[in-house]
């Protein structure tokens, strides 16, 4: 027999695929959004196979309790968490929402004692926000981000930590995982563009003016969900999970799309030296400041990571990043979103 899960963001970018994954192994689907009656927004549900057994609800992460009504459920997947590097305020719109958000559904999860797992999508960003050449680990915390620099970052690692903090506290009947993934690429359900692949985008339509010193930890959108899968089937599944499978640098990036025939407006000038870097670190003070801070800490760093624990323990047979790279900007070009060179 399926579970009941509860999936919070239902319409993200990794929700979806994890939602048409449940939905395929038979399980029963609460998943929250903001307006459910938005019919544009939620279409591609419907035509999901087992689309019968998924309920669409509304929650809001600013609300007091939005969680609380939907918690009678064997799973919990708190997927919901604001995404932009650049807001008004971080305060406000980004470390608000992901904590609290994030503290509603365990207290929530915690009156019920039917809830025997929650998985919690947490980010690389709860583990660093400044590679620095060490191989990363479930071990490692971004200890660095602040609401000034990587904002974003910051409102992930303390969402987080206040998670397990919480449950290291509160000793709710249900066990806690954590998904940790990289930059998330892959296709999409939708003709929303997730800000990932957005990155990729902006590099097809010139708006990059140059080939950057900057290298990404890459995994793919099917594969995080596959994670999430098995961190809800496996009993033993335990703690964090980086959620990665390739590291690729911003050069690679733009070979891949050159081959590919999107290169009209690729960047061909090369700053990815130390005089480059240098003289790119001082133009990320011209930037907001979620861009600009990413820039400084990110430009000419080099990013090791150790995914072994996700590969063992969750059975995840990562796809190569250029392999998942080449399906994103199909995808981008099916939705109309990119087109190759004429």
């Amino acid at each position: 027999m399926g579970n009941k899960v509860l999936v919070s963001g239902a319409t993200g970018f990794i929700a979806g695929h994890t939602i048409e994954r449940l939905l395929a192994a038979g399980h029963e689907v609460v998943g929250t959004v903001r307006n459910p009656a938005d019919e544009a927004k939620l279409a591609h549900f419907r035509t999901m196979p087992g689309a019968e057994r998924l309920q669409l609800v509304a929650a809001d992460l600013t609300d007091a309790d939005p969680f609380s009504a939907y918690t009678d459920v064997d799973t919990i997947m708190h997927m919901a968490s604001p995404y932009r590097p650049n807001v008004a305020d971080a305060q406000r719109d980004l470390v608000d929402p992901a904590v609290q958000g994030t503290l509603s559904m365990l207290r929530a999860a915690a009156a019920q004692p039917r809830v025997r797992r929650v998985v919690l999508t947490s980010s690389m960003a709860a583990v660093t926000d400044e590679p620095d050449g060490r191989v990363l680990t479930e071990a490692d915390w971004n200890n660095k981000s602040s609401l000034t620099r990587n904002p974003y970052y910051y409102s992930k690692a303390l969402a987080e930590c206040a998670a397990w903090k919480f449950v290291a506290r509160e000793r709710p009947g249900y066990d806690l995982v954590v998904i940790n993934p990289f930059l998330v690429i892959g296709p999409s359900h939708t003709s929303a563009v997730n800000t990932s692949p957005e990155i990729f985008i902006n590099i097809i339509k010139g708006v990059f003016p140059a080939v950057l010193s900057l290298n990404w930890g890459v995994v793919d959108v099917r594969d995080v969900a596959d994670a999430h899968i098995a961190a809800m089937e496996r009993p033993k599944a335990a703690g964090r999970y980086l959620c990665v499978g390739d590291a690729m640098s911003m050069a690679e990036a733009v070979a891949l799309m050159r081959a590919e025939g999107f290169g009209a407006k690729l960047p061909r000038l090369s700053m990815t030296g130390a005089i480059g870097t240098a003289v790119m670190k001082a133009f990320s003070y011209t930037q907001p400041v979620g861009t600009g801070s990413y820039l400084r800490t990110n430009l000419g760093r080099t990013l090791r990571f150790d995914a072994s624990k996700s590969q063992n323990e969750l059975g995840i047979h990562y796809r190569d990043a250029a392999t998942s790279l080449r399906d994103t900007l199909a995808d981008l070009a099916r939705w109309g979103h990119i087109a190759k060179s004429v």
